[in-house]
Parts: C-alpha cells; sequence; structure tokens
C-alpha cells in the first residue's frame, strides 16, 4: 500500500496549482496593477513581512478593505504594533530538534515547509513563514519521532504542508507510518481556501493509503467558500478523509456573529466539521486584527442553540509562554445552590438543574 502511494504519476506538464504558485503576487508593484496602494508607505511592511497572493484568492476580493483584502494585502499597523513579541507561544522553547514542536505529551507539530500559498498577515508565525530555510529541517524531526514513543500523534504544519508535490508528502508519511507508535497523523493547510486546485484526485488517493489521516483545514469568511473550494471540501470528504477547519477571531473580518453564523453553516453543508475558533495569538504585527475575548464570547453565545451543534466550534486561546490551549466557554451556570444550579439556555430563560438524585423532583 505505501510503496504503491510512492509512485506518484510523472508528467511533464505543470500542473495548474503549480503554474497558479508562480503566477503569484510577491511584490508590491504587481499588487498596484490591481489596487490603488501606496508603494512606498508600504514597501518596509513587506521587507520585514513578505507578500504572497495566489490569483485565485486576489479575485475573491471584492473591494479595497474587505474581509478578504485585511487578510492578505500589507497594511502600516504592521510595523505599528505594540507587541513587539515575534513567538509569544514559545514554541522555539517547546523545539526539541530544529522544525519540531513537542508541547503536549502524546503528540508533536512537524514543520515541513516554510512556505504558503497566501502569506496571511494574521500569521502566527510571521517570524518564519516565507522565509527561505537554511538547512534541511526534516530528518532531525522525523528521527526525533522514532526515537520518542510516546509520540502518538504527528501533525504536519509550517507554512503549509501542501505547497510540497505529492511525492516528497507521500515520503514524509510513509516515513511516519513507520512509526508503529504514531496512530495519528493530522495535516493543517489553508490551501484548500486560498488555492482550491491544489486538491487533485492523485493527492486525495496519495492521502487515503495513509489513512488514518485527518485534515485541518483553514477559513475566516463565507466569501472564502466558493464553488472550487466547496468542490475541494467535497473531493476530499468523498475520499473518507475527515476535515476540519480552524477559524482566526480576526477584527473586521469576522467579529460579528451573522458573519460566523454563515461561515460555520457553509463549512458544514460541504461536510467540514467547525473544529476550532481561535483567539488571536498575540504576535508582532497583528496587533490591529485583535479582538475582545468579551466579543468572542458574545460571538459563540449566539452560536449555541442557534446552530447545529455540529457547526459550533470550541473558541481556544493558546496561553502565551507555551501554556498550550484551553477553551474559553459563554457562562451558562448562573449560581450555584446545595440543591440545584440556575442554569440559562439559549434563549437567556433561566431552569433549576438539580445536581443529585436525592433532588429530583
Amino acid at each position: 500500500m505505501l510503496e504503491r502511494s510512492l509512485a506518484v504519476k510523472s508528467s511533464s506538464t505543470k500542473p495548474i496549482w503549480k503554474s497558479l504558485i508562480a503566477d503569484s503576487i510577491t511584490r508590491l508593484d504587481q499588487l498596484a496593477k490591481n489596487f490603488e496602494i501606496d508603494l512606498h508607505q508600504l514597501a518596509p511592511v513587506v521587507r520585514n513581512f513578505p507578500i504572497r497572493i495566489t490569483p485565485y484568492y486576489l479575485s475573491l476580493i471584492k473591494q479595497p478593505h474587505d474581509p478578504l483584502w485585511r487578510q492578505v494585502i500589507p497594511d502600516l499597523a504592521e510595523l505599528t504594533d505594540t507587541v513587539t513579541t515575534k513567538d509569544p507561544l514559545c514554541e522555539e522553547e517547546s523545539s526539541p530538534v530544529p522544525g519540531l514542536i513537542h508541547r503536549y505529551p502524546d503528540r508533536v507539530v512537524l514543520l515541513v515547509s516554510e512556505q504558503c500559498a497566501v502569506h496571511c498577515r494574521f500569521c502566527m508565525r510571521k517570524r518564519r513563514v516565507g522565509i527561505a530555510a537554511h538547512e534541511d529541517l526534516l530528518g532531525a524531526g522525523l528521527e526525533y519521532i522514532r526515537q520518542t514513543p510516546q509520540i502518538h500523534e504527528v501533525i504536519l504544519s509550517g507554512g503549509d504542508p501542501l505547497m510540497l508535490d505529492d511525492e516528497p508528502l507521500a515520503r514524509i508519511l510513509n516515513e511516519i507510518r513507520q512509526c508503529n507508535h504514531v496512530r495519528v497523523i493530522r495535516i493543517h493547510s489553508r490551501m484548500p481556501c486560498t488555492l482550491p486546485h491544489r486538491i487533485t484526485d492523485d493527492f486525495t488517493k496519495m492521502l487515503r493509503d495513509f489513512s488514518p489521516v485527518y485534515l485541518n483545514i483553514h477559513f475566516n469568511h463565507p466569501d472564502e467558500i466558493t464553488q472550487q473550494s466547496a468542490h475541494a471540501c467535497n473531493q476530499l470528504a468523498d475520499a473518507g478523509i475527515p476535515i476540519g477547519s480552524q477559524t482566526v477571531l480576526l477584527k473586521g473580518v469576522n467579529d460579528d456573529e451573522e458573519t460566523m453564523h454563515r461561515l460555520m453553516e457553509k463549512l458544514l453543508h460541504n461536510r467540514v466539521r467547525p473544529y476550532y475558533l481561535h483567539q488571536l495569538d498575540r504576535v508582532q504585527g497583528t496587533g490591529h486584527f485583535h479582538v475582545p475575548v468579551s466579543t468572542g464570547l458574545h460571538i459563540m453565545d449566539r452560536l449555541r442553540g442557534w446552530l447545529s451543534g455540529m457547526a459550533v466550534p470550541n473558541y481556544m486561546v493558546d496561553l502565551p509562554g507555551g501554556g498550550g490551549k484551553v477553551p474559553l466557554t459563554p457562562q451558562y451556570i448562573i449560581r450555584k445552590e446545595a440543591r440545584c444550579w440556575h442554569i440559562k439556555n439559549f434563549e437567556g430563560r433561566m431552569f433549576s438543574y438539580p445536581i443529585s438524585s436525592h433532588n429530583l423532583p
């Protein structure tokens, strides 16, 4: 089974997704042909935080400063941010070897790429994404996984793992599958959103051969769910690959209940299970996207009960200093008494709940 997966078809014709990557906007003068921008003002931003936008994603932007524009177009606010920490989650400190993060006991993150199809301006790894790697870090990470039997799950991240061709990605999956102690492989990718052409028949067949493989994708706004991206999601689902979506709460993008409701509903309609709603990590250059936790809790309160439970994500914050992810939930338990708790439902109505069988009416 594994050997068959490694025999990826070769073709003299460049896949369409690679052609689109090659045609991506990576310079401000290219961007200026599509939108009116201040080249002089934005030049220092791009020197610090590189730009890349696929032609596909660029075509989804309806007008300047709309929710999709804000996610990918450089902003002067990236340089005036009061946040100074490049690595607030202390990922570097949680790296026993370069290119691997081991924060939780039974799972690790393996960074297999430094590149993305689109450079999101709110990226948690702005310090490294888009910067050319100076050495091959993959070997040390794979060896660490082989030598650490308590690792039961490996998460491929980066950058974006799907920036790799099918063959090198299959080889990485094959190396991991040779470790008998690894039970689950997860891949994190934004490309079903930013470049859905990457999801090909050959790719889905290759993933299926390494099952169980879970794919966590990343949508932030309902306008990102197009006919093309919906087709990519359904193609993955048809191949039996479980898909979850991680969304980041972003100011001016999705920080209202109506937008979030539409996003989660459209994801579930396309067989994508909303997984996490992330409170934005306080990374240098991203402060203008910050949304107060109180707003996030209000949005979650307006999803629960008004939307299918399958479409309601967990609202998570990744604690600074390497504390890991913890859930944030609206307050439904209003008052606790010896015999019962008083609990508010999704409509705001109050109910008494007996706390033991001896208190049942």
